[in-house]
């Protein structure tokens, strides 16, 4: 059994019920369905609580487990688990979750004004970066700096689409990440769009969760600009507020 992704559906949903369908050997937890996004694509997974009679378990945060099941990781020697076909209430720490959709919308716009390909990421609470493959570092960061804010100031729209495994084999410029491929095999590939079809400015797939319009990213500063490798640089986005 797989476990519905309730974080693609609404990433603003922040409780859920659920059915506990397994436990892994590692002691984490299995539903059915869950408003935890799972660790991937440089997003952390989300931590939270679920309830069950009257009592409580911390979750520290969530991964991925074979068959499409997304597994919920307590938080330390937290207790006793649920029992199999326990129903649970779920809850995440929304401050995180916000500040992870905050930073990986961010990100997409940082590779408009970046436009190059992307090697590698990460999403904090309150920054991120990207690695682009890129022999010097940009000459003019307030530019880039002006740029990324005026898209943020825009307040375009987010939205998502999906495309087969075969049109994305058909328009690989969709992809801009060249560390994480998206997956295949399912039938189906989920992109995200800023801006609708009057004023596109980015499409590319991704499983994140994000904010439903820019504006709601806040000001942004770009940070460091670092050298890691003969064709790499890791530029680093902050919130400025």
């Amino acid at each position: 059994m797989t476990t519905k992704p309730l974080f693609l559906e609404n990433a603003y949903t922040r409780d859920a019920k659920a059915q506990v369908v397994g436990l892994t050997d590692q002691g984490a937890i299995l539903v059915d369905q869950s408003p935890f996004y799972a660790t991937g694509g440089g997003q952390p997974g989300d931590s939270g609580e679920i309830r069950w009679d009257d009592k409580r378990l911390p979750i520290a945060t969530a991964v991925k487990a074979d068959g499409g099941r997304i597994a919920l990781v307590p938080a330390g020697d937290a207790g006793p688990l649920p029992e199999v076909g326990t129903q649970i209430e779920q809850e995440i720490d929304w401050d995180c979750r916000f500040g992870h959709m905050r930073v990986h919308t961010a990100l997409h716009l940082l590779s408009v004004v970046i436009p190059l390909p992307v090697t590698g990421g990460s999403i904090s609470v309150e920054k991120g970066r990207l690695d682009f493959d890129m022999a010097e570092a940009p000459q003019d960061k307030a530019a880039l700096e002006a740029a990324l804010n005026a898209l943020v100031e825009r307040d375009l729209e987010v939205t998502e689409t999906w495309i087969s495994d075969a049109e994305l084999e058909a328009n690989p410029g969709l992809v801009k990440t060249m560390s994480v491929m998206p997956p295949r095999g399912a039938g189906r590939v989920r992109l995200v769009r800023i801006g609708n079809a009057d004023e596109q400015v980015d499409l590319q797939p991704c499983g994140g969760t994000h904010v439903a319009r820019t504006g709601e990213i806040g000001r942004l500063r770009i940070g460091k600009i670092e050298k890691k490798g003969k064709q790499n640089r890791r530029v680093y986005v902050h919130f400025a507020e």
